[in-house]
């Protein structure tokens, strides 16, 4: 989950244009946005915090699962031409869409690239900002509104997006893009009903938090010189809080960051939230942990109290629903 440092970039002047019914609006590298006969009128939805004018994908290329899951539980599975999933992320069959998935094309297990989306004939990509969209990989909201290819990013990471960022806690980031994304595929009351439901399971597990008893607890995603933890404004700090822990660095405002190990020993965490990749399986983690000198004396270690969140859990999408409900019932179990 290692986000690269964002460069700065000319400002975002692209901006989709109408065109009569029947007409293609541009047509870039076999890429093009097709305004169809019939065809629903243009809507005018935020992208970050730029209003875009968003005419109705049918060809939509998702990166990773959290963009495929926000398009599966809005049953927007017809409009997804493929999706694109990096070895992080777990096996598609392990997701509660694997029958979606099953309906739609893998385009490639690599990072997202120009290259991939105008092959794909795609009218709309779906990514977050430096995780999926990227100044250093040439494939950004400008370079694709340049090509006729729209594109929508993820509100969370909207918060160190040059020229037009967008500040939002991720369970709201979360409730927000399900709007947009229903705003612009036509599919308001679907959003609103997803949307209405995952409000009511994270209050259920807010309500149920312990009371009085707030343990400290540390993200470790990945790093053995220095760890990579979450930030305030990453979903794992939100399903902490929420669920009615600590999280030791949510001081840091930010998304993913490197701390130093000399810091969580002082943080001196209780319970240790380990991210589950793919291809950095948990397991290991846990082991690099308990034989690290430095970490012994922390309690979490001393305790043998490790608690696994899959990845899909802590990158924006419903799924982060899932490890909020998971890590509330795993703190009330401790206070029993």
């Amino acid at each position: 989950m290692i986000e690269p440092t964002p460069g700065r970039r000319s400002p975002l002047r692209a901006m989709l244009i109408p065109a009569m019914a029947g007409m293609i609006l541009v047509t870039g590298c076999g890429a093009q946005v097709t305004a169809r006969q019939g065809a629903p009128a243009p809507v005018k939805v935020a992208r970050c915090a730029e209003e875009v004018e968003y005419h109705r994908p049918q060809r939509t290329v998702v990166y990773e699962a959290g963009s495929a899951d926000k398009m599966f539980v809005l049953g927007l599975t017809d409009h997804v031409a493929g999706y694109v999933m990096p070895p992080a992320n777990p096996p598609v069959t392990r997701s509660p869409w694997a029958a979606e998935y099953a309906k739609v094309k893998m385009l490639s297990d690599d990072l997202l690239n120009r290259e991939l989306v105008v092959d794909a004939k795609a009218d709309l990509v779906v990514a977050g900002w430096q995780s999926g969209f990227s100044d250093q990989r040439g494939i950004t909201p400008e370079i694709l509104d340049g090509l006729g290819i729209q594109s929508f990013m993820h509100s969370e990471t909207c918060y160190n997006y040059p020229d037009h960022p967008f500040k939002v806690a991720p369970f709201q980031g979360l409730y927000t893009d399900l709007e947009r994304l229903g705003a612009i595929f036509g599919a308001q009351d679907r959003a609103r009903r997803v949307t209405d439901q995952l409000k009511k399971r994270v209050a259920a597990v807010r309500e149920q938090a312990p009371k009085g008893y707030s343990p400290r607890v540390f993200l470790y995603d990945s790093g053995t010189d220095q760890p990579f933890t979450s930030g305030n404004q990453a979903p794992p700090h939100e399903i902490i809080e929420t669920a009615g822990g600590t999280n030791i660095f949510g001081d840091l405002d930010g998304r993913w960051t490197s701390v130093g190990w000399e810091a969580v020993v002082k943080g001196q965490p209780e319970i240790i939230m380990i991210l589950d990749y793919g291809d950095k399986p948990a397991k290991e983690k846990i082991a690099f942990l308990k034989s690290s000198p430095r970490m012994r004396s922390v309690p979490a270690v001393r305790h043998d109290r490790f608690h696994i969140i899959d990845y899909n859990e802590a990158i924006s999408g419903p799924r982060i629903v899932d490890g909020l409900e998971k890590f509330g019932a795993y703190l009330r179990e401790l206070e029993r």
